[in-house]
């Protein structure tokens, strides 16, 4: 009897929380042009595996009992700020509703920890914004108006207290869940659009000044959605916690 309930457990585990690894899903590749002058070139993105989910607050609960430096309060000061899984109650411990919600308040050296512990790794800008520009018919929506407008709708609005669950939102072309909708998300090149000193008329060079006034340069003026993105990476450092930025993982194919 009581390996029968172990199995069931261990079943219902499966299908409620996943497996250890996450789903993963195939992306294409293409061509990516970034939105700000600084670098007019395009980048080709090579094909690419990313996570269906973003990672859920139960995925990094088991990530902090494997790795406890990386708990609430054993954390390096260096590597998060005071607001680090500020929405949990202890080092492992959490309201239940939130378990299948996104992680937040977790720092970028945490997310990029939390990646290569599972045999993957942040996804490039180049790599989010390829995969984010896909509808639930079109892998290339970036001209679809419609589209457009209701990821600007959803960044226009404040997000709520407790979050949804993940796979509340919609399921793209690809395959991917809550690219929008749910919470903004780190890469691993976040700070690549920044505007240095220099950009802005001062000899000085200072690359803990994030701003987004790149965005001013931008190739898409239509895509008020991406700017917004431009502007919200440009102003974080690595080591904020955001009660609406979380995270999921890539890997090369």
């Amino acid at each position: 009897m009581y390996k029968l309930f172990t199995i069931l457990f261990l079943f219902i585990d499966l299908l409620v929380f996943g497996q250890s690894q996450p789903a993963m899903v195939n992306i294409k590749g293409g061509i990516f042009l970034p939105l700000y002058s600084l670098d007019s070139q395009k980048t080709i993105v090579k094909p690419f595996l990313m996570d269906v989910y973003p990672v859920t607050n139960e995925d990094y609960k088991k990530f902090i009992l494997q790795n406890p430096t990386w708990s609430k309060t054993k954390i390096k000061s260096i590597y998060a700020d005071t607001n680090y899984l500020h929405q949990w109650n202890s080092d492992t411990s959490f309201n239940a509703t939130i378990a299948l919600s996104p992680v937040v308040n977790v720092s970028w050296f945490a997310a990029k920890k939390y990646c290569e512990c599972q045999g993957k790794r942040l996804p490039s800008v180049a790599e989010w914004e390829l995969a984010g520009r896909a509808s639930e018919t079109k892998a290339d929506a970036s001209k679809d108006l419609k589209f457009n407008q209701w990821v600007l709708n959803w960044v226009s609005k404040s997000s709520p207290k407790v979050l949804p669950h993940v796979g509340s939102t919609f399921k793209n072309f690809y395959g991917v869940w809550d690219l929008h909708g749910l919470v903004w998300e780190w890469t691993f090149d976040f700070n690549s659009a920044l505007t240095t000193g220099e950009s802005r008329g001062n000899s000085g060079l200072d690359n803990t000044f994030f701003c987004g006034g790149g965005s001013f340069a931008s190739k898409d003026i239509n895509n008020y959605a991406s700017f917004m993105r431009f502007a919200s990476r440009s102003s974080v450092k690595a080591k904020y916690g955001v009660p609406n930025l979380g995270f999921r993982c890539v890997k090369n194919k």
